[in-house]
């Protein structure tokens, strides 16, 4: 794993400790920042709003917070289940460019409940990256889409709400964090850095800047795939599911506008359990399509925290390959399968009799409740 245009070494006892001098005094100066800008919330609230809807302090305009529901920033959060790239059919290593970006949006998670997520490239879970063993992986991360205009109060603001900073830890990495070192960006920044893709599997990753739960668990997570060098077994139709949990302040089903709630989150005790981010995401228009007699692979991942009882009613699968060991001798005939946080799955089957199909968690209290 090394940084682009120069190499990082490894020893056998590994630094806990990767920030320089120039990191720890933006660190510092971007914590008092934050105490500021919490001060100044607190003292927002002991402000009646009939007697003032702005006040003055110096040069600066302080607006008190709004406390009617955020605009809808993105009318679809869910990633689509067929969105991923098709099989590799090179026979040759080669580098492969990957560009990310994280983006804060307000979507809705069901018909008149909306959340902030946070997301790679606007959506949940993030880009689906397809690479071969013995590929150069090179990872680019940007804070922030490129274009978007944002104030120093908006950075301030970015802090006080936890995401001032994002990273990227990828489990295909061997390599200190996963990258995630490599990738810590601050608002509008962009760094990179090179791994090459050693170990054939599919892979969960997913931020890990402080506080990584909370990153985590608000939609920052995908899967990456790296395809041995012989390739996959030829299939019909393939697609990508992710399972996450979700802690909101309202219970499930509250309508309108639903803040994060980290009691709730280190409690273990979330509000929704859902498949590409949102409630009924696979199911409509965007359900999973294919014809009788068509050969089926899942790529089914959990992002988030809580692990999964993954089950297709009405389907066995034919092959099981657990815990992301693609090139390990599969299951056969498998019911359910148990997913860990942060671990993924690859399932094959036969669409052999037509009808609809219902993927759940067999905890049927998170399918049905």
């Amino acid at each position: 794993m090394n940084k682009i245009g120069g190499l990082l070494l490894f020893s056998i006892v590994l630094s806990t400790l990767t920030t320089g001098c120039s990191d720890e005094a933006k660190d510092k100066a971007m914590a008092e920042k934050v105490a500021a800008a919490k001060t100044e919330n607190e003292k927002h609230k002991t402000i009646s709003t009939t007697k003032m809807a702005v006040h003055s302090d110096g040069d600066i305009q302080h607006v008190i917070p709004n406390t009617a529901a955020p605009k809808i920033d993105n009318d679809e959060i869910s990633r689509n289940a067929d969105d991923l790239p098709p099989p590799i059919n090179r026979t040759e290593a080669q580098v492969v460019r990957v560009d990310l970006y994280t983006a804060e949006l307000v979507a809705q998670m069901m018909p008149e409940v909306t959340y902030q997520y946070w997301t790679y490239n606007g959506k949940v879970p993030g880009p689906f990256i397809r690479v071969r063993e013995g590929d150069t992986v090179e990872i680019h991360l940007r804070h922030g889409k490129a274009g978007r205009e944002r104030s120093e109060h908006s950075t301030t603001q970015h802090a006080v709400a936890g995401h001032y900073a994002h990273s990227i830890d990828l489990h295909a990495v061997v390599g200190e964090g996963g990258g995630a070192a490599l990738t810590e960006v601050g608002q509008d920044q962009e760094k990179s850095f090179r791994f090459k893709a050693t170990h054939s599997g599919i892979y969960v990753y997913h931020c890990a800047s402080f506080h990584a739960p909370t990153h985590i668990a608000n939609g920052m997570y995908g899967m990456i795939l790296v395809e041995p060098a012989e390739g996959l077994t030829k299939v019909d139709r393939e697609f990508y599911v992710m399972q996450g949990d979700f802690y909101t302040q309202g219970k499930y089903g509250e309508k309108g506008f639903q803040a994060f709630d980290k009691d709730k989150l280190l409690a273990e005790h979330p509000e929704y359990f859902l498949f590409n981010g949102r409630v009924n995401a696979l199911s409509g228009e965007r359900a999973l399509k294919a014809k009788v007699g068509e050969k089926i692979r899942l790529f089914v991942g959990v992002g988030s925290h809580i692990a999964s009882n993954f089950h297709i009613i009405g389907t066995v699968f034919d092959k099981l390959y657990k815990d992301g060991a693609i090139t390990n001798p599969p299951l056969k005939n498998v019911q359910t399968t148990t997913i860990a946080a942060g671990s993924a799955v690859m399932i094959e089957f036969t669409a052999e009799v037509a009808g609809k199909y219902l993927l759940v968690d067999h905890n049927l209290t998170r399918a049905i409740d």
